[in-house]
């Protein structure tokens, strides 16, 4: 056993992880660690001739799209050894047209947005094409064309994150506006050119209409959702435990756990995503390689970029944050344009960070949750100055070890001390005084702020928790103790306490192993801390 061991940290070590690398061929070419999906590419290759797929950031989007791009060139010899090879007889070849569009983001207006797209064909051109035309899509249109023409064959389009330079200014009307009449000349060409076109595949986070960007192209399948494709980005579990089964294995032994044990805390931070009805829990690619590559369990989405414009939209719709655990929205939701949404769940869904935890037949009605911990833990740090006026790194500083360590050796009483402490002195960001002396009045404050410092000790909180006689304001879950909490802004803790007891809020964790806390708590509104508490 010891010999198989030393065998496995060997052959590991000498794995290549494609950090950074989101190109087919160099993965293939490098010999780096490849999660075989072509049996997937080739069924999207060979179903519907215009096709779209949203998907999280950083979740396998442009290694798909760069997986069609081999395929369509005839690539064969990039595919030996993988499922497609039993599937894919003729291996043709055709003109291929890449267009990644996260190139063309933060322009500041319209006429920035056109130059650059114009300018970014014009480096694709064939010398033999004509670089007279004045549009955007005038070029792509000659672009089709002059390729059609010289080869005799369709081409394929491969447009990866189509909606990249709209998604900065979804919250400004105006410039949405010019900037997606840019983009609606752009796409034109992808039903003027459809005689001359062989596939078409379109990437990104958001639907914005098909009217308003794609014109009188409304015959895009969207495949988002259908289960026959739920696994074609992301690692599955059975992916997991066969082709990386290894690599679970070292990492456990850098942690000095069992092979188990390390599989579960995995599966806690980085598994849980679902991509329609019943589907396979899928592990986020990005984070789980990162992972075996740095042999660290961090918080890797997160941390390779902020979501301004999901918080932003976050704050437009005045989205409830302690409530995203257990949340309905109907089926319809999901299908309206990101111009049209009425509230942040859809997008908060598509861009990764709600996923589908049930779906009713019934009433067509699906049930979103935050898919693991890493993600809760990066939206409480993203959320912190949108909703308590906080600086993540304050907190950080400030109070985040001295609580994690009250909370670990069960003395809540000195953790609600270090809040209280913490929350008396802390300095405010810039302009969030006048917000905070209105908000401070309210007891959902208080709850925003304590529910979000407790989410990034990496400890599970739920808020508004309905039982039978009520709602519980919040349950903190620890590894041997359940701590229930009432909260008051004009009231006692001592009625606090008496509200979790009168209304048999522990009932439901009779039958937990675990001791159950009753904790009441009053805040100061004129201090903007914690005043008192009681505990039971």
């Amino acid at each position: 056993m010891q010999l198989e061991n030393n065998y496995n940290r060997m052959n590991s070590n000498r794995r290549r992880y494609p950090i950074g690398i989101q190109t087919f061929s160099e993965i293939r070419e490098g010999n780096y660690v490849y999660v075989d999906k072509t049996d997937l590419v080739w069924q999207l290759a060979n179903s519907v001739k215009y096709t779209f797929l949203s998907r999280p950031r950083r979740f396998g989007k442009s290694l798909l799209v760069t997986t069609l791009k081999s395929y369509f060139e005839g690539r064969r010899e990039l595919f030996e050894g993988l499922k497609i090879m039993e599937l894919e007889q003729e291996w043709k070849r055709y003109p291929v047209i890449h267009l990644d569009m996260s190139l063309a983001k933060n322009k500041e207006n319209a006429a920035d947005l056109q130059r650059y797209l114009k300018w970014y064909l014009s480096e694709l051109m064939p010398p033999y094409t004509s670089k007279d035309e004045q549009l955007p899509g005038e070029k792509l249109t000659s672009l089709i064309r002059t390729l059609y023409e010289k080869t005799g064959k369709q081409v394929v389009l491969l447009i990866d994150e189509y909606d990249a330079p709209l998604l900065e200014v979804m919250h400004e009307k105006e410039n949405l506006e010019s900037m997606r009449k840019i983009m609606q000349e752009f796409y034109q060409p992808l039903k003027a050119c459809e005689a001359m076109i062989r596939f078409c595949f379109l990437t990104g986070i958001t639907k914005f209409s098909q009217l308003s960007i794609f014109s009188t192209l409304n015959n895009i399948m969207n495949i988002s959702m259908m289960p026959k494709f739920s696994t074609i980005c992301g690692i599955t579990e059975h992916e997991l435990t066969t082709i990386l089964r290894d690599d679970i294995d070292i990492i456990a032994e850098e942690y000095g756990y069992s092979h188990d044990e390390m599989h579960s805390l995995l599966k806690r931070q980085y598994d849980g995503y679902h991509f329609c009805e019943d589907s396979d829990e899928i592990y986020n690619p990005y984070s789980l390689i990162n992972c075996f590559f740095q042999k660290r369990i961090k918080n890797f989405w997160f941390e390779s970029g902020t979501p301004t414009f999901l918080f932003n939209q976050m704050r437009r719709f005045k989205t409830d944050i302690t409530g995203l655990d257990d949340i309905e929205a109907p089926e319809s939701a999901f299908y309206l344009p990101t111009e049209n949404l009425e509230s942040a769940l859809p997008l908060l869904y598509q861009a990764g960070y709600l996923t589908i935890n049930d779906y009713n037949r019934e009433l067509e009605t699906y049930t979103l949750s935050i898919p693991n911990q890493e993600v809760r833990i990066g939206f409480a740090k993203g959320l912190m100055p949108i909703y308590s006026g906080l600086g993540e790194g304050d907190v950080q500083v400030g109070c985040a070890a001295k609580m994690w360590k009250a909370l670990k050796r069960g003395d809540i009483d000195q953790c609600l001390r270090e809040l209280k402490a913490f929350l008396a002195g802390v300095p405010y960001v810039e302009g969030f005084k006048k917000k905070l002396a209105e908000a401070a009045t309210k007891e959902g404050f208080y709850e925003y702020t304590f529910f979000l410092i407790l989410s990034m000790l990496n400890v599970y909180v739920q808020t508004q928790v309905k039982c039978h006689n009520g709602r519980v304001d919040m349950i903190v879950y620890h590894a041997d103790t359940i701590y229930i909490f009432e909260f008051k802004t004009r009231a006692s803790a001592e009625i606090a306490l008496q509200q979790i007891v009168s209304k048999k809020y522990a009932t439901r964790f009779a039958t937990d192993e675990r001791k159950v806390v009753k904790v009441g708590v009053n805040f100061d509104i004129d201090t903007w801390t914690i005043g008192e508490w009681v505990i039971a």
